[in-house]
């Protein structure tokens, strides 16, 4: 399938691994130029020399007003904006979880998000074929018990998503969010083995528990959540905005 996507300008958060990775190699292979930033400087190092990458934290609203601007300019413009960054947050009951924690994980995975949007507006207005695909979860679906903030804030990229293509329709710009569930790779196995800790239980116990309540168990690959991003991105989902869409394997339940 063509996807229609030759030239055009993308700017991912936390682009240099994992889920990020996956859109960035996704969207250079259909054609695109490509920006991103990530905190891990090995990890940027091993994009491509073609992607434009900075080092920015994006609870940093300096600097991360700073990357916008720039990879704007060097791209000559925008076409999609993919807000992937964020972090698991704590894993422990909700007494047990200091406001540091909490709003560094609202910073970090929902608070980026309006910055880059801000920021990034204007430029979308210009495209022909502007989209935004904000990263949400399935925790912003069903819940996630000890994990609240992380849970919180995805609620709240939803609501986000679903106010800006409202707002932004009148301009065109499409803006959809994607809920994943359990993707391959570290960090699932990092937020398993946290619950694992907390729980006094195995990991292999804390696996199987989540699987339970998935219909297709195994994981998801990153390589599916940046198919469904391609696709928002291009001419062909035009018409697909204010929508929560889940890439999960048909979970029902977040253990």
């Amino acid at each position: 399938m063509n996807l229609q996507l030759e030239g055009q300008r993308a700017i991912i958060t936390a682009g240099a691994s994992g889920i990020g990775r996956a859109i960035v190699d996704g969207m250079l292979a259909a054609g695109m130029k490509v920006a991103t930033c990530d905190i891990d400087d090995v990890a940027l190092e091993t994009l491509p020399p073609e992607v434009l990458r900075a080092r920015v934290d994006v609870a940093d609203e300096q600097a991360l007003t700073a990357f916008i601007g720039t990879a704007i300019a060097d791209l000559g413009g925008l076409d999609c904006l993919v807000n992937n960054a964020g972090i698991a947050g704590p894993t422990a009951r909700i007494e047990d979880i200091d406001s540091a924690g909490w709003r560094k994980t609202l910073d970090i995975v929902l608070t980026s998000q309006f910055l880059t949007v801000s920021r990034a507006v204007s430029a979308l207005r210009e495209s022909s074929n502007p989209s935004i695909v904000n990263l949400s979860s399935l925790a912003g679906r069903v819940g996630f018990a000890l994990r609240t903030p992380y849970a919180a804030a995805k609620w709240g990229v939803i609501g986000l998503t679903k106010s800006l293509a409202i707002e932004l329709g009148d301009s065109g710009i499409r803006v959809n969010a994607i809920l994943p569930g359990l993707v391959a790779g570290d960090r699932q196995r990092r937020v398993l083995e946290a619950k694992a800790q907390q729980r006094g239980q195995s990991f292999a116990e804390v696996e199987e528990e989540a699987f339970r309540y998935t219909s297709i168990k195994d994981y998801v690959p990153a390589s599916a959540i940046a198919s469904q991003v391609l696709y928002l991105a291009s001419p062909l989902g035009r018409f697909i905005s204010g929508q929560a869409i889940s890439v999960c394997g048909d979970t029902k339940m977040l253990a």
